[in-house]
């Protein structure tokens, strides 16, 4: 009698390796997927970040008190075109102002930028002329 079996897989062995396969192959693409979301959610709120601190130190520097209101701006950093909005509020007290400064990213060729991030601080008039 002739043994007529090869040494070669079967059609089931090798379906099963494609689908393991595939699995990991998705699984791969997803996990690679999550991390470059997440690289741009982090880079982004760096940048905004640094944009709201040195907006509120611009504020805090200037000779004159902030006068009460808003004032919104754009401009461009780090390869990115933004929108900073900074707010005083005037305070119980007269000699102190409240400032949000909210930094946010135009994204292509949208015309409405998303929020990244807010800073808020106090400033007072003591020491200015």
């Amino acid at each position: 009698m002739i043994n007529r079996r090869s040494g070669g897989f079967t059609l089931i062995e090798v379906l099963v390796a494609l689908l393991v396969f595939a699995l990991i192959a998705t699984t791969s693409a997803e996990v690679g997927s999550q991390y470059i979301g997440s690289y741009e959610r982090i880079r982004d709120k760096t940048l905004a970040g640094w944009i709201a601190e040195n907006r509120m130190n611009e504020l805090r520097l200037e000779v004159a008190f902030p006068a009460i209101g808003e004032q919104v701006r754009e401009l461009e950093y780090g390869e990115y075109r933004w929108r900073v909005i900074s707010e005083v509020i005037g305070t119980e007290e007269p000699t102190i102002r409240r400032v949000d400064v909210t930094v946010e990213r135009f994204s292509g060729e949208q015309s409405e930028p998303r929020r990244v991030h807010t800073l808020s601080g106090f400033i007072g008039e003591q020491g200015r002329k």
